[in-house]
């Protein structure tokens, strides 16, 4: 981690006290905010969860062009985990880019971690190893919609982007204030790519997930991008604690449309860690 980003303030964050003490921190996913967790938390018990703005998302300030979004949004993360914790290790929930987030930290701060709940964590860089064939897919067509955002057509990206990963409606169909909101992020998701698609932060490094020895459940949507597919069983090769769950009429955005759903097997994933 760069040393400039060591002593870093905690980002905006939201709580919901449900009934323990147990700290739990969650990382949204891209577009999205920490209220994003409101279903989830509702459902859980016996914990304490903390859910952070990223960069750029929610009241956090703008993300500045040029510098390494995941490395801030990993540096802030670890800064709350640290606080939280008080020295002890505690329960991560991450969706999407949250999920990578909660990942790394994991790799690079196992000191931190009692258990990991990954929702689709999009390191995509990992399903080359298992099937270079829907990597190479999906990594053409990222970069077809990542075209769209240099060139400036910033709500068709947006509208590609959702219909790939949203909640299964259209982006003109969502209330104008939450379309508008992804619009006007929408070149965070490119801000990612060398992280996500070629792994820049090191996240895969050969025997850095071996060695992320606690219990990791990953959720996933049936229905999700096969994408997904590919890199949750390239995970499960190699951490040496991760279960799958495929949750049936879902998707990318399981973590929020199917809270209710998962909501059972996360309270027994923590309550077993």
């Amino acid at each position: 981690m760069p040393e400039d980003m060591h002593h870093i303030a905690l980002p905006p964050h939201r709580v919901w006290h449900r009934g323990g003490q147990r700290p739990v921190l969650a990382l949204h996913c891209s577009l999205a905010h920490a209220g994003a967790w409101s279903g989830l938390a509702g459902a859980l018990e016996g914990v304490t969860i903390t859910a952070t703005d990223a960069p750029g998302h929610g009241r956090a300030p703008d993300w500045l062009p040029g510098t390494d979004m995941h490395a801030l949004a990993t540096a802030q993360s670890i800064a709350m985990a640290e606080s939280l914790g008080q020295g002890k290790p505690i329960d991560l929930i991450g969706h999407s880019f949250g999920g990578t987030v909660a990942l790394r930290i994991a790799v690079e701060r196992p000191d931190l971690v009692r258990s990991l709940t990954l929702v689709e964590p999009v390191i995509f860089a990992a399903g080359r190893a298992v099937d270079a064939a829907a990597y190479q897919r999906f990594r053409a067509d990222h970069l077809g919609f990542a075209e769209l955002v240099d060139t400036g057509d910033r709500a068709a990206a947006a509208a590609l982007f959702h219909s790939h990963w949203g909640s299964g409606d259209r982006l003109d169909d969502l209330p104008e204030r939450t379309r508008a909101y992804m619009v006007d992020r929408i070149h965070l998701i490119v801000a990612q790519n060398p992280a996500l698609l070629d792994d820049a932060a090191g996240i895969l490094r050969p025997g850095g997930l071996e060695a992320v020895d606690v219990p990791v459940l990953l959720i996933e949507g049936a229905g999700s991008p096969e994408i997904i597919d590919a890199l949750h069983r390239a995970l499960v090769l190699r951490l040496p604690q991760a279960a799958r769950l495929v949750v049936p009429g879902a998707a990318h955005m399981v973590a929020i449309t199917h809270a209710a759903t998962i909501a059972p097997s996360v309270q027994a994933h923590l309550d077993g860690a």
